[in-house]
């Protein structure tokens, strides 16, 4: 009995049947760890084997506490848990302990989980590659010459690797829709509001990012993010949903779903990656769904100046008593300095107008779902790169202007707040993995969720593992 392969799903019932205990599946996972983590370096800050055995042992006669009861747990190295060494990728905090909880992490150690350390993230979660001075850089389970993405690139390359059975997200820029799709997993960003934040800092203006489950299949996704979903009374403009634990997988005959491509030629693709995206769609469409090409439904330069000066303006006023001492600004990743003097040249009326387009891209989209039950876009503008760049210079004769630009194809979800799962569609003709977003109406979770689990009876594409250097040879 391979626990490592087996879906948090079904670790689940067997613990609760007592037909396996916790502490077997902790023992498995870190023989798991101990085998792929070296070369991938997707877990951080790990507590000591004994420690973690010793309290899944404990979880083993202990009355059951949730759904997670005696699952280990790697949490993003963005969330503070108590006790464990919460970095967010700084030098300024590389020997930080946390005294407390973030919110979603209480949520999961309510829900019995066991914390098995952190998963790496690019410094402050800038940029979709999960490298940084203080834990060095995470690695594509499928080349180790390539990035895993981020900045939940930790969490993707350990969930590939079997050494966690589920693992935490978030995502602003297509944090875990990038590297689900680099490492050929599932990643699902709820509609905005469904996870809460803290209530920490600006809780009303701060609306582009938000938490989410990352796993190898839909079911996981959606038992999970009942465990992240639900109101934090101290926090702004709550959104009910649930249960997903009851979503079944969609029949999707007379399902249309809108075909977005590359948005009219507006964002720049690698070679192969819409071939592989459209023989995807082509699946769907044996399943039964209507398959349309859509035209742009909104200028994407329009899209871009919105998302930048908001991002800028939150970055520069979340980070400025870091960016304000010179000692610690001199710390900072050029590419965090950059975002935050972007933001410090903004004018009010800048700021408004970026509300504006972001307002009426949020009404076009509303009457896009009108007709489409679904739309897809690519998750990601490039392949897997190398993993000494720090982000790709170019794509095709385009050269990028900025950091992220490379990671444009994300924003017209992130920017109005919408459900997108990144759902895993195969691999390129270098074996590197690709995925596409699965795009539905703000609310429309369970239904996108529900198709997605279609598509994972289909075609189990996270069943096909890594190489051998990355997962542990069946006992």
């Amino acid at each position: 009995m391979d626990l490592c392969t087996m879906s948090a799903t079904a670790l689940s019932q067997m613990i609760a049947t007592r037909n396996v205990a916790p502490s077997e599946v902790m023992a498995a996972h870190l023989a798991q760890v101990a085998h792929s983590n070296g070369p991938v370096n997707a877990i951080v800050s790990a507590p000591d084997a004994e420690t973690l055995m010793a309290e899944a042992r404990a979880a083993d006669d202990a009355p059951r506490k949730g759904w997670l009861h005696g699952l280990p747990m790697a949490v993003k190295d963005l969330v503070a848990v108590k006790g464990l060494r919460t970095t967010w990728g700084s030098p300024l905090f590389a020997e930080y302990i946390a005294p407390a909880d973030d919110l979603i992490a209480a949520r999961m150690r309510a829900a019995g989980a066991i914390f098995t350390g952190k998963t790496n993230t690019p410094e402050w979660g800038q940029g979709s590659h999960s490298f940084n001075p203080v834990h060095g850089v995470t690695r594509n389970p499928y080349d180790l010459t390539r990035a895993a993405g981020g900045s939940s690139g930790g969490a993707a390359a350990a969930l590939a690797c079997r050494m966690v059975p589920l693992a935490d997200g978030s995502d602003m820029m297509g944090s875990l829709r990038n590297p689900a799709a680099f490492c050929n997993v599932y990643g699902f960003r709820p509609t905005w509001g469904l996870v809460p934040s803290d209530a920490v800092g600006d809780t009303h203006l701060a609306t582009l990012a938000t938490e989410g489950p990352m796993a190898r299949t839909v079911e996981d996704l959606a038992r999970f993010l009942d465990v992240l979903a639900g109101e934090n009374p101290q926090a702004p403009f709550p959104r009910a949903g649930g249960p997903f634990a009851t979503v079944t997988p969609a029949d999707l005959r007379g399902k249309r779903i809108g075909w977005l491509g590359d948005w009219g030629g507006a964002y720049p693709m690698e070679p192969g990656i819409l071939p592989l995206i459209e023989a995807a769609l082509a699946q769907f469409a044996a399943m039964g769904a209507i398959v349309e090409e859509v035209p742009p439904p909104f200028a994407a330069t329009e899209l871009w100046k919105s998302w930048t000066t908001l991002r800028a303006m939150l970055n520069a006023g979340g980070k400025a008593a870091i960016y304000d001492d010179p000692v610690k600004r001199a710390q900072l990743k050029p590419e965090t300095v950059w975002e935050i003097e972007q933001g410090q040249g903004l004018t009010a009326a800048a700021v408004y107008e970026a509300s504006v387009i972001r307002s009426r891209w949020y009404a076009r989209a509303a009457r896009l779902f009108d007709t489409y039950d679904a739309v897809v876009l690519p998750s990601a503008q490039v392949w897997p790169f190398p993993a000494d760049w720090r982000w790709p210079a170019q794509i095709g004769a385009r050269t990028m202007d900025t950091y992220h630009r490379w990671m444009e194809v994300v924003i017209p979800a992130s920017l109005a707040g919408l459900p997108a799962l990144a759902l895993p569609c195969g691999f390129g003709a270098q074996g590197l993995p690709m995925g596409m977003q699965l795009i539905g109406r703000s609310g429309d979770d369970a239904a996108i969720l529900a198709m997605g689990m279609a598509w994972h009876q289909a075609i189990d594409w996270p069943g096909q593992r890594p190489p051998a250097l990355a997962v542990q040879a069946k006992a």
